[in-house]
């Protein structure tokens, strides 16, 4: 399994409930020294770093794909083109699993999805989506029997299958 890093925190809660697992966290390097030296130790041995930046490296093959807090921070077309070479990456059977803060289809959603979007607008290229606009980023990419999840929480979850 391949994930973004960030802290690091993700990958500790799904080696923890799926202890036969292996994780590779990708992120860019101040990210990894980061994620090693504050949050992963050594007692994680199925938790492994890889340096490098996902738009511009190589994505290694791997059953399942999570990125969390990833895909509002872009257009569209780098989304497509993100889940894209994830796709092409991701073992048959495989998926992608994306953790976001989803929006109604009206736009509308919990003020938190409200506020991060306006966050998005105006710091990144990217917004909150609605669960419509993350199937047509997905299917666009190659993926299919997506399922979305509302949480009921700050996140919710988008699946994707190979």
């Amino acid at each position: 399994m391949w994930k973004r890093c960030c802290s690091g925190a993700l990958a500790k809660h799904f080696v923890s409930a799926f202890p036969e697992s292996n994780v590779t966290i990708l992120d860019l390097p101040k990210v990894v020294e980061t994620a090693k030296k504050h949050f992963i130790t050594d007692n994680e041995p199925c938790i492994s770093f890889l340096e490098g930046d996902f738009f511009n490296d190589p994505i290694p093959e791997a059953d399942l794909f999570i990125i969390a807090r990833i895909i509002h921070d872009w257009k569209e077309d780098k989304c497509v083109q993100l889940l894209t070479k994830i796709y092409q990456s991701c073992r048959k059977g495989g998926g992608v699993l994306l953790v976001e803060a989803l929006l109604s289809e009206d736009k509308h959603g919990m003020v938190t999805s409200q506020l991060y979007s306006l966050n998005m607008l105006v710091q990144t290229e990217g917004k909150e989506r609605t669960p419509s606009e993350y199937k047509k980023l997905l299917t666009a990419s190659g993926f299919t029997d997506i399922q979305v999840k509302i949480t009921g929480k700050i996140y919710d979850a988008i699946l994707g299958k190979k």
